[in-house]
């Protein structure tokens, strides 16, 4: 049996989860996305499709504005977002589509679905196109319980 280094033994591997544009948007437009990944930052990993930055950027505005909110500030949230949360290139996921594109039923979620095969972790979703996937998902509602554990 392999001894284990001092720093080994004090090695934990953080978690991992794979964030949803509609969680991203909730990030924006509300308080306890933004919240729960400032809380949990130190401890897990976030990550985002590219794409799935880019769908959020596009809806924010428009969402914003009907919800009587600063246009400038949502925007500006967003970007405070993803000094947090790590992007990832659709490129990169490119190896994973076929399979992510097989579980789903919405063929436009397939990045965060293919993002979180290759990472082999769970997706923060609202979006129940995500359930029966094989991977594990978590809502706003529910995402506290995996990040505490």
């Amino acid at each position: 049996m392999a001894k284990t280094t001092p720093a080994e033994a004090l090695t934990v591997e953080r978690k991992r989860l794979v964030l949803d544009a509609n969680i991203l948007i909730r990030g924006c437009l509300g308080l306890r996305v933004k919240c729960l990944i400032a809380t949990y930052a130190d401890q897990v990993d976030f990550y985002v499709a590219e794409s799935n930055v880019t769908e959020a950027a596009h809806y924010i505005a428009e969402l914003a504005k009907k919800k009587r909110l600063d246009v400038i500030t949502c925007t500006d949230t967003l970007l405070s977002l993803m000094q947090i949360v790590q992007q990832m290139g659709d490129t990169m996921l490119e190896s994973a589509r076929e399979e992510a594109l097989t579980r789903i039923r919405d063929p436009n979620d397939w990045q965060a679905l293919a993002l979180a095969l290759q990472l082999e972790c769970a997706i923060w979703t609202e979006d129940q196109d995500f359930f029966g996937t094989g991977i594990a998902t978590w809502t706003t509602n529910t995402v506290e319980i995996y990040l505490k554990s």
